[in-house]
């Protein structure tokens, strides 16, 4: 299982790559691989501003529907055209390359001590273990 030292991990299995104030956000390989292949991922809050854990959109597979989960605070700011179905439609990506072209949205956070609070790659392996 691929767990990236360089991001930050919730339980909920969403990581977490920060630059600046931007935080790129999708979802882990052992989400991806636990769901199965995805059918639709679901973004409708772009333009929002929302608070850590609140929900930002849904990921669909064959087998089951999940939420997705804010890691931190702060406004939706893209979602990934690529996995758009009005777009690139290929939500595949998400199961293939989840850490990177695979990301889901991007975030303008409003608090960035929040992340202090997230898993790191050990804490998150152990999770997942």
């Amino acid at each position: 299982m691929n767990i990236p030292a360089e991001l930050k991990y919730t339980k909920e299995h969403e990581w977490i790559k920060i630059d600046g104030d931007v935080a790129t956000i999708g979802i882990s390989d052992f989400a991806q691989s636990e769901l199965g292949e995805l059918v639709y991922v679901e973004v409708e809050s772009v333009g929002e501003t929302l608070a850590k854990d609140d929900v930002f959109g849904t990921v669909e597979a064959v087998k089951t529907t999940s939420d997705l989960f804010m890691p931190v605070s702060g406004e939706v700011i893209e979602f990934n055209s690529k996995l758009d179905e009005n777009e690139g439609d290929d939500p595949t990506l998400a199961n293939n390359d989840p850490y990177g072209e695979g990301w889901i949205i991007k975030v303008k956070m409003t608090d960035p001590k929040e992340v202090a609070d997230l898993m790191d790659a050990a804490a998150y392996e152990k999770l997942v273990a």
